[in-house]
């Protein structure tokens, strides 16, 4: 089947782990290049946010126009696809602040509060049943949230919770994804992600660079390696993430949802090899009790599932 097909996909939960598995892991990469900007080369979150989008269009284009041709261009649901890449685009940029100034594994642990936010927000807006058991454990992630904050707070302050407004920005963008549904392809919606990004990053950019905010300060690359990783960036978004996308019409979030913890892996690694940032006991203890209480929300979720159906 077409990529540009927007008929319902057959269900290939292998396929699809296998999918998700290797986006998270190559996830960070992208992370980490924006890191590498803001530190070497002096470019503003603002900024390379802006990039990630931009050249996420330019890199996908080419796919776009051979695989769907014009057609492509004619998302079923352009205001919604365009809403999402803005709160996308919101959501990196807090992301790229926060991993300017915090290493990229701590960043990651504290952004993965966000299974427990919409685990709430399904709660409180969409109806969705969550017990007392799933509720305990939304509050014990907060809390293994908290002892990666912490020390995180007494040396980089109000920015150490950069990651929790990453988080809610983001649920929220999956709310939107859900709201879209499967009336465009994936390939579609990525482009159209690509220019609601990139239009609220030029707004941003514009808002803050007035207001004489340094993170949002305009530049273009200072060196080639610059403008090649930042195609490469561009390139990770859109490819990426088209990925994510194409393993949720594989396979059921649930099944799904486990292997965004893989990001930490990716996420520690890089941030050792190339800043030579890792992980103090704490932060492990910390990191241990998110990804445990996160998965615990998630076999709830499946043991709620099967009984409904067997009902």
């Amino acid at each position: 089947m077409s990529v540009a097909s927007a008929a319902p996909t057959q269900q290939n939960p292998l396929q699809g782990m296998t999918i998700m598995a290797s986006a998270m892991i190559i996830l960070p990469t992208m992370d980490a290049i924006a890191k590498y900007m803001a530190s070497f080369e002096g470019m503003s979150p603002g900024q390379v946010t802006f990039y990630r989008f931009f050249f996420q269009i330019v890199c996908m284009l080419p796919l776009l126009v051979t695989v769907s041709g014009r057609a492509a261009f004619s998302a079923k649901r352009p205001w919604l696809n365009l809403l999402r890449g803005a709160l996308h685009g919101a959501a990196s940029l807090l992301f790229f602040a926060a991993i300017k100034y915090m290493p990229l594994a701590d960043v990651f642990a504290i952004y993965f509060v966000e299974p427990f936010m919409l685990a709430a927000l399904s709660a409180l807006f969409l109806g969705d049943r969550v017990g007392w058991r799933r509720w305990l454990a939304i509050v014990v992630g907060f809390g293994g949230a908290m002892i990666v904050i912490q020390p995180s707070f007494e040396i980089f302050g109000l920015k150490a919770l950069l990651p929790v407004a990453c988080a809610f920005l983001f649920a929220l963008y999956l709310f939107m994804n859900r709201a879209v549904g499967e009336a465009d392809s994936p390939l579609t919606m990525q482009i159209m992600a690509g220019v609601g990004g990139t239009l609220f990053m030029t707004f941003a950019l514009l808002a803050g660079s007035s207001a004489g905010i340094a993170d949002f300060e305009p530049s273009l690359p200072v060196s080639g390696l610059g403008l090649v990783l930042l195609l490469i960036l561009g390139s990770i978004s859109g490819y990426a993430h088209m990925l994510v996308v194409r393993a949720f019409r594989l396979a059921p979030l649930s099944l799904l949802a486990p292997f965004q913890y893989f990001e930490i892996i990716s996420a520690t690694i890089l941030g050792y090899a190339i800043f030579g940032d890792f992980p103090n006991l704490s932060k492990w203890i910390g990191i241990a009790i998110i990804v445990g209480s996160g998965l615990f929300i998630i076999w709830r979720e499946r043991v709620q599932s099967r009984s409904a159906k067997s009902a």
